[in-house]
C-alpha cells in the first residue's frame, strides 16, 4: 500500500484484474452504473487471461497496467482506478474520486517514474489527477474530451424503419473493425474537433472477433441486405449493460435507424433485468437530444484530460 502522506486515503494497487474485483467489489456493487467501464474492462480482461491470452503483451506501453483502489481513514473502499487502457497517451480511467486521493495518485505515479499523459473519468476527480500531474512535470493540462454518462429506467422506442436488427456473425468482422475506426474520427468531427485517428479504443480483428463471439455486436440491415449501422450493448457487468458504439454511415443517417436501434437494444436489456447506460460527447448536441428522447437520463459528467510537458 502506498499512503497519502498527510491525508486521510490510502492507495491499495494491483497488477491482474481478479484481486483488484475481490477488493473493489462492494464499490461496484453499491454504483454500478458509474462503475461500468471499470468493472467491464476488468471483467473482460480477467476472461481474456482465463483463456490463456494476454492483448496487453501487445500494446507495448512503457508501464505495466495496473488497477487501483482508494480507502478511506478506516479502510473502506471509497474510488477505483486503472490504467489499462490499449492507446496513448495510456490514460487512466476513475470512478468519483476524493481530490485529495486524485493529488495522492499524481505523487505515487510520479515518485515511481511513471509519466501520465492523460486521465479520464468522473469530475471533479480525474481533472484534479491530471492538473496535479502536469504541475508536478512542469506541463500543462488540457480538456481533451468532455462526456457525459446516462442511465435509462424507462425506454420509448421509436417506429422501426424499414429492415431488421440481427447480430453481427463473423463474417462481419471487418466491416464491423472499419466502423470503429470511422465511428472515432466522425465523432470528433461531429464534436467540432480535429479528427484523432490515434484516440479512443484500440481495436484490431482478434478484438473485434471476441466481442462478436460474445454477442455485443448488432447489426442494422436493409430490405435490400445493405448493412446500415452498427450498435454495441456489452455484457452485463453487476446488472449494468452499456450501449456504444452507435455508428449510421452518411448515406444511412436521417432514417431514424440510430434511434430505433439503440431504443430497442436498451429495452431487450431492461426487460432482461439489466440496467441499462451509455456515453454520450457533450459537444455533440445530436446524439445528446437523441438519448434524451429516448429516456435517457443524466448521471455524471466525466471528461478525457491531456497532460503535456
Amino acid at each position: 500500500m502506498d499512503p497519502d502522506l498527510g491525508s486521510a486515503f490510502t492507495l491499495e494497487f494491483f497488477d491482474a484484474p481478479e484481486p483488484f474485483l475481490h477488493v473493489a467489489s462492494p464499490l461496484l456493487c453499491a454504483d454500478p452504473v458509474l462503475g461500468s467501464v471499470i468493472a467491464s474492462v476488468s471483467e473482460r480482461t480477467a476472461r481474456e487471461l482465463a483463456a490463456g491470452h494476454d492483448s496487453w503483451a501487445e500494446v507495448g506501453a512503457p508501464f505495466d497496467r495496473w488497477w487501483l483502489v482508494v480507502r478511506d481513514g478506516v479502510g473502506e473502499v471509497v474510488s477505483a482506478v486503472m490504467r489499462t487502457a490499449t492507446f496513448k497517451p495510456y490514460p487512466t480511467f476513475a470512478m468519483p474520486m476524493p481530490d485529495a486521493a486524485a493529488r495522492a495518485l499524481a505523487r505515487a505515479l510520479h515518485e515511481r517514474g511513471e509519466v501520465l499523459g492523460g486521465a479520464n473519468g468522473a469530475l471533479p476527480g480525474a481533472e484534479v489527477l491530471a492538473r496535479a500531474t502536469a504541475d508536478l512535470l512542469g506541463g500543462e493540462m488540457v480538456v481533451d474530451k468532455a462526456t457525459r454518462l446516462w442511465e435509462c429506467t424507462r425506454v420509448e422506442v421509436p417506429p422501426a424503419p424499414e429492415g431488421r436488427l440481427r447480430l453481427a456473425t463473423e463474417a462481419d468482422a471487418p466491416l464491423v473493425l472499419a466502423w470503429f475506426t470511422a465511428f472515432h474520427a466522425e465523432a470528433d468531427e461531429q464534436a467540432g474537433r480535429e479528427p484523432d485517428p490515434t484516440s479512443g479504443e484500440h481495436n484490431t480483428i482478434d478484438s473485434v472477433l471476441v466481442r462478436i463471439r460474445e454477442g455485443v455486436e448488432w447489426l442494422w440491415e436493409l430490405p435490400d441486405g445493405t448493412v446500415a449501422h452498427l450498435s454495441g450493448a456489452g455484457l452485463p457487468s453487476y446488472g449494468v449493460s452499456r450501449i456504444g458504439p452507435v455508428y449510421t454511415p452518411r448515406e444511412h443517417r436521417g432514417r431514424g435507424i440510430a434511434s430505433y436501434v439503440v431504443g430497442e437494444l436498451t429495452r431487450r436489456g431492461l426487460e432482461a433485468g439489466h440496467r441499462m447506460c451509455l456515453f454520450t460527447d457533450r459537444d455533440n448536441p445530436t446524439s445528446n437530444k437523441i438519448y434524451a428522447g429516448l429516456g435517457n437520463e443524466p448521471v455524471v459528467d466525466m471528461a478525457e484530460h491531456l497532460v503535456t510537458r
